[in-house]
């Protein structure tokens, strides 16, 4: 397992959210009160990207169709149908960097 640089704190202020690139996976990065979440980008359900949703909380909901997940844990909340999980990531910060273990 590597860690990978995803960007500095002051790209991801609190309570926002981005899409990054790693290791050829889409991944969501999440600052809530100032600490940092990573969770897979892509919605189980239709493969919208999570990033182009709203983020409320510790609850990101897919902009397509309205699945909601908790990016701190990658678990699915709240949609009418059963679908996967998100996989969640580890992140290390350090000093102005924040990166995610794959």
């Amino acid at each position: 397992m590597g860690k990978i640089i995803v960007g500095k704190k002051s790209d991801i202020l609190p309570g926002s959210m981005q899409k990054v690139a790693v290791d050829g996976r889409d991944i969501l990065v999440a600052n809530i009160d100032g600490n940092y979440y990573a969770c897979d980008d892509t919605c189980t359900h239709a493969g919208a990207s999570l990033a182009d949703g709203t983020l409320e909380g510790g609850t990101v909901t897919c902009g397509w169709h309205g699945a909601k997940f908790n990016c701190m844990t990658g678990k699915l909340e709240k949609f009418p149908a059963k679908i996967r999980d998100l996989k969640s990531y580890q992140i290390v910060v350090e000093s102005d960097s924040v990166f995610v273990e794959v």
